[in-house]
């Protein structure tokens, strides 16, 4: 999936300016840290209604697009949303929404403390979270979408604490699966150690998985100025059944909100699988 670049009367002058590659990747990089900023100006105002965590209720039904071909809602399982590095669950309202009115009406957002400094300690909680979830929706499985850390906590519960029975899909955005060495100033706080290359968790999760059951879909972008190198947000497992999506023009706090990312995350939740057991409640049908 590519994000697509729009025209702009500036590039023609730019081109005669600098070399043509250069004049893109230039432009690109602009037009991506002014979207940062924007999100980011938008995002700290949302911020103070994300600080609690959201009433547990079953939101209204929506209607589906006009001409939408969808999964029935009741064979979708709940879909668990987990934000990033010193950040709340107001970072998904767009995307909340955008999933909400393609037919997922089970969407939880969850804050994990700000205090935390462990991510196995982390990955715990969020076991518990979707033990509660699968029990208060009868759902014998849900789907996740991490932003950041958020997609590594969700990875770490998968792949080293069982959570691949309860996780039918993980979607990560930019996560330091390799980790990452943007900002060594940061290393006091032990959170930060642990998503450096080739700290012990790190490691802990480059370890084989035989038979892992969920099913990885890794978003990372050209310029994501949090990943470095940029690959560190691919997953590279032999054990692990995985799709790495690149994403274009967009930075790190663009991925849980650009409506083309949306559209990729939707696509991998409702892709059905051989031996998912959503693909039998719904005699086949393939969403794409």
């Amino acid at each position: 999936m590519k994000v697509t670049q729009v025209a702009d009367p500036i590039l023609p002058l730019c081109q005669r300016l600098l070399p043509c590659r250069l004049a893109g990747l230039s432009l690109a990089l602009l037009k991506a840290t002014a979207l940062e900023f924007a999100i980011l100006a938008g995002h700290l105002l949302l911020y103070p209604a994300g600080i609690v965590q959201e009433r547990r209720c079953q939101p209204g039904r929506l209607p589906a697009p006009h001409g939408a071909t969808q999964l029935p809602t009741d064979s979708k399982p709940p879909v668990v949303l987990l934000h990033g590095f010193i950040d709340n669950r107001s970072v998904f309202v767009l995307l909340r929404r955008n999933l909400a009115q393609h037919g997922r009406q089970r969407v939880e957002s969850l804050n994990y403390s700000p205090l935390t400094c462990d991510i196995r300690t982390a990955a715990e909680l969020l076991g518990r979270h979707i033990e509660e979830i699968c029990e208060r929706t009868d759902s014998r499985q849900v789907d996740v979408v991490g932003h950041s850390l958020g997609g590594l906590i969700a990875r770490y519960y998968v792949q080293r604490l069982g959570g691949d029975l309860r996780v039918r899909t993980l979607v990560t955005l930019g996560t330091p699966h390799s980790g990452t060495r943007v900002a060594p100033l940061a290393n006091a706080h032990p959170i930060v150690r642990q998503m450096r290359p080739g700290s012990e968790l790190i490691e802990e999760l480059s370890r084989p998985a035989p038979g892992c059951r969920t099913q990885f879909v890794s978003f990372w972008s050209d310029l994501d100025h949090l990943m470095d190198p940029l690959e560190s947000a691919c997953i590279d497992h032999p054990d692990l059944r995985v799709e790495n999506v690149q994403v274009s023009g967009i930075g790190h706090l663009a991925l849980p909100v650009h409506p083309a990312v949306a559209t990729g995350i939707r696509q991998a939740l409702d892709t059905a699988r051989p031996g998912d057991p959503s693909v039998a409640r719904a005699d086949g049908l393939t969403v794409a």
